[in-house]
């Protein structure tokens, strides 16, 4: 297999474990309803089926009540233009196809299921998908190389009374025209005057010049060219797609049409628009350069002959991403939820009207938040919203539901504009974005991460990672051929560029050896015990390495026990003052996240250890962006049933009324009557009640058992545990972490590094 380049995100071995670890393949079926008792499966399948089946004959509109149908999308494609990998058949585009189910859902709590068609016959498809259309709510095409990409969807729409949405062609446009909203209000220029230039003849090309006609601006300032040159009226044998975006024109060369552009849309080929050409163009140009990996031209070529213009690619390393994730989830979203028969133009540009204001509107702490701190503004940089801003999924849906019903393409109404919006926000959780958020952050400092068990495969993975995707300098802690070896084994060059530490650095050695003596002469080391640890103990040297500023942070564990691990780490780092040492996880689930302490270090805290948790916990919860609201967990709820085991809990509260700490609290209280809001009902007294977002769990066994039941059987991401209080940021990964519990933890200490001061005395 060959090997990926060191400037890859991945390596092909990554990503082929990535895809079978665990259960194979990206997407899996579970059932909505309880399927526990005999009743549960008599309702579900046979005798109790048999009564949805007589409503849906009757009136087929009632499968979107009692089916799946309002909520699905199958994604099809034939293979026939995999990614920029051309004809690869059906069958190998299945890994993308499921892919972008995965994106339905993960964006816009969509259910998606990959079809592969294995033909190259656009009639054969069509009849196909045709036949088993009726199941789905909608229909997104992907990968068909044209022309029969519009064959398909033409007949499709004529044929189907659901949308069916070619994503290559009409995802690029509708993200491409917010951009062009967005750049022509910048530059005060009118979409009826400009000039435009569209280098490319393909799917989304003709898509995209489609979609910026139907908004305004005339079919004769339009001028789209192919590989032979530009379309214009005197050109034999362009195909009827083609030939519709002919004009009359004299220009033959994108140097000749160039001249004067305020407007060049690349959908093309690296490097075909010079710098010269760029000189040729209007006052404030506006740049699409969208060819991918390698655009047509670079931002910076274009800032070296123009200060003027704005430039737009497909990269994520470049201000302004033309990303189709911004636009397809959100589009079918709005298009379900009011039954649409077609996704018809009017939708399409009011989702892109709806993506340029979004752009334009203040940015509120939240998408700060989720953009990793920094407040983006409305400007040259800045013409379209992050991927991860969390308003897309209230914002957009919205402006397509609104058009369908004005169009005239929706079944169902909706009554309440405002409530469907918060009904939108409420179908994702916003922590979703919480690593986001972190990560965003972080590639800005590039912080020094050590990853102490450099030899552990999950750790050399997880460092691998962290440094192609920017997000700082990992340092390994392990022997050089050990990790030349591991490197080996999951596919790299040995000489992949990781920066390795060990012991048999002699400078580093004694400085590290003196400070462990120095801090522990009193406590019974002697100067060769110290010597002998760094020489020996990786976690030991790693934690060294942090405390004396050789580096930021570190992420260890993996490979030991956990209580064994962190009593090496309290060899060389102190508790931070007036804060005590426990461990915090977070638990993401699809309608809330909260966080669980003490699950690692405290096996029976008493009531003042209880309390000042709560006040670390909360003051963490507010770092993550959230609004502290603490639930002190028992096995009763205020006082039902009393006994001895439930006061240190009650002790607790007491203490953090006396305190009057600034965040909401209560206790003591069972688990649903916590986060379950219909106890609301029966405890009005309590703010707590059925809002609650940290669990302090009254003993270590109580937080440990919970939390691995839950991410065992709950289907539950966990994030941590973090380990909070210690003097410096430091993570312990538990034993057998994976690759991404590792990565998630290296992030949370270079994070920690950055937002926390650790040489605050009090």
């Amino acid at each position: 297999m060959k090997k990926k380049s060191k400037i890859d995100k991945y390596t092909d071995r990554e990503a082929l474990d990535f895809h079978n670890t665990g259960k194979s393949g990206k997407i899996e079926i579970i059932s909505s309803k309880p399927m526990t008792t005999k009743r549960d499966l008599a309702l579900a399948y046979s005798p109790g089926v048999a009564a949805p089946v007589k409503v849906i004959a009757e009136n087929p509109d009632a499968a979107y009540d009692y089916t799946t149908k309002g909520n699905l999308v199958a994604v099809i494609s034939n293979g026939s233009a995999i990614l920029g990998l051309g004809n690869l058949g059906a069958l190998a585009s299945k890994p993308v196809m499921e892919g972008k189910a995965v994106l339905f859902k993960r964006f816009a709590d969509i259910d998606a299921i990959d079809l592969e068609i294995d033909s190259s016959d656009p009639d054969e498809i069509v009849n196909s998908i045709t036949k088993f259309g009726k199941s789905f709510g909608g229909i997104n095409l992907e990968d068909i190389a044209a022309p029969n990409c519009f064959i398909i969807e033409k007949k499709l729409r004529e044929t189907l009374d659901i949308p069916v949405f070619h994503d290559d062609q009409h995802g690029t446009a509708i993200i491409t025209l917010a951009a062009l909203i967005s750049g022509l209000d910048i530059f005060g220029k009118s979409v009826k005057d400009i000039k435009v230039v569209v280098n490319g003849a393909g799917a989304s090309a003709i898509a995209c010049t489609n979609l910026i006609k139907s908004n305004g601006t005339p079919n004769e300032n339009v001028t789209m060219l192919d590989r032979k040159g530009v379309l214009h009226k005197r050109r034999d044998n362009m195909g009827q797609w083609k030939l519709k975006h002919a004009i009359d024109t004299k220009a033959r060369t994108l140097d000749d049409a160039i001249k004067g552009a305020d407007v060049f849309l690349g959908l093309s080929s690296k490097d075909v628009l010079t710098k010269d050409m760029v000189k040729k163009m209007a006052k404030n140009p506006i740049i699409f350069a969208c060819a991918n990996p390698d655009p047509e031209i670079k931002p910076e070529d274009v800032k070296e002959v123009r200060d003027d213009a704005i430039v737009a690619t497909g990269r994520s390393d470049y201000p302004n991403q033309v990303n189709n994730i911004i636009g397809f989830p959100y589009i079918f979203r709005g298009a379900l939820d009011v039954r649409a028969k077609t996704i018809n133009e009017e939708m399409k540009v009011a989702a892109a009207r709806a993506i340029a204001t979004l752009a334009k509107a203040d940015v509120p702490d939240e998408v700060v938040a989720a953009m990793g701190g920094e407040r983006p503004h409305y400007g040259k940089e800045y013409i379209i919203p992050s991927t991860f801003d969390p308003r897309l999924i209230s914002v957009i849906p919205a402006a397509v539901a609104k058009a369908a019903m004005e169009s005239g393409v929706a079944r169902k109404k909706i009554e309440n504009f405002e409530i469907y919006k918060e009904q939108l926000k409420q179908r994702l959780d916003p922590s979703v974005s919480i690593m986001q958020g972190i990560n965003s952050l972080i590639k800005k400092t590039q912080k020094r991460i050590i990853f102490a068990e450099g030899e552990d495969e999950n750790t050399l993975k997880a460092a691998i990672a962290f440094k192609n995707s920017g997000l700082g300098i990992p340092i390994l802690v392990g022997k050089d051929d050990k990790v030349k070896e591991r490197l080996h084994e999951i596919g790299l060059d040995e000489n992949y560029g990781l920066e390795v530490t060990n012991s048999t650095d002699k400078i580093k050695r004694e400085k590290y050896a003196q400070f462990l003596y120095n801090r522990c002469k009193r406590e019974g080391l002697l100067r060769r015990d110290c010597d002998r640890l760094i020489r020996n103990d990786r976690v030991t040297w790693g934690s060294c390495m942090v405390a004396c500023g050789d580096a930021d942070a570190m992420v260890t564990g993996n490979t030991r026990r956990y209580s064994e691990t962190l009593n090496k780490i309290n060899n060389v780092v102190d508790p931070r003052p007036d804060e005590i040492l426990f461990g915090l996880n977070m638990m993401v689930s699809k309608n809330k996240t909260v966080f669980i302490a003490d699950t690692t270090v405290h096996e029976y805290p008493s009531a003042e250890q209880l309390s000042r948790i709560a006040i670390s916990s909360a003051r963490v919860a507010k770092l993550f962006g959230f609004d502290p609201k603490v639930a002190f967990l028992s096995h009763s709820t205020f006082g039902i049933p009393m006994t001895q085991r439930t006061k240190h809990i009650r002790d607790a509260v007491e203490i953090l009324q006396n305190k009057k700490v600034d965040f909401k609290f209560d206790g003591e209280m069972q688990p649903d009557v916590a986060l379950n809001e219909e106890y609301k009902e029966l405890y009005p007294f309590s703010e707590i009640v059925g809002d609650a977002n940290i669990l302090i769990m009254p003993a270590i066994h109580s937080a440990a058992i919970s939390l691995k039941l839950m991410k065992t059987l709950g289907g539950v991401k966990i994030i941590g545990p973090f380990l909070v209080g210690l003097g410096q940021p430091i993570e312990i990964a538990p034993l057998r972490s994976s690759t991404s519990d590792i990565l998630n933890l290296a992030s949370v200490a270079a994070y920690s590094s950055e937002v926390i001061d650790y040489k605050k005395k009090n």
